[in-house]
């Protein structure tokens, strides 16, 4: 098992946080180095990350958890959020496609029905939708939350 350090980010590795989103394919938006938590192996590498990301009030979102594909099934995902669930003040949002539901579900997060989500969230869910039509793949997006 390779060794890695879980720590908060550093702006030195605001670049290979932008890669990782990017390389992994999740939304790139809202990505601000000072949020996020990075596991690093022992060559420097962020090789995993998160952050909770400020939507206003007291909604945050669990947000960017990405684990480089090399890197996947040792726990560094959950290592991450197991930490920012801890550093953090509940309660805590995320959006996912609908197969990484359950994944969420063992960290204690529920699925919201759309009357229950903030209308920031219930936005993204009905664009995401519309968007699905064309890209039809078949995945819903959840909005979860821990209270």
């Amino acid at each position: 098992m390779t060794d890695y350090v879980i720590r908060p980010a550093l702006e030195a590795e605001s670049a290979q946080i932008k890669d990782l989103i990017n390389g992994v394919g999740i939304n790139p938006t809202g990505l601000d180095w000072k949020r996020f938590i990075v596991a690093v192996n022992e060559n420097g590498q962020v090789i995993a990350c998160g952050q909770i990301k400020p939507h206003g009030g007291d909604i945050r979102e669990l947000a960017s958890i990405a684990v480089s594909p090399k890197y996947r099934g040792l726990g560094l995902a959950r290592a991450v959020i197991e930490m920012l669930l801890r550093e953090n003040p509940k309660p805590l949002y995320l959006m996912c496609v609908s197969h990484n539901g359950p994944m969420y579900e063992k960290f204690g997060f529920h699925v919201l029905t759309d009357k229950q989500m903030p209308r920031y969230f219930a936005r993204i869910k009905k664009l995401f939708g519309i968007a699905d039509v064309f890209r039809k793949s078949g995945e819903e997006l959840l909005v979860m939350k821990l209270e």
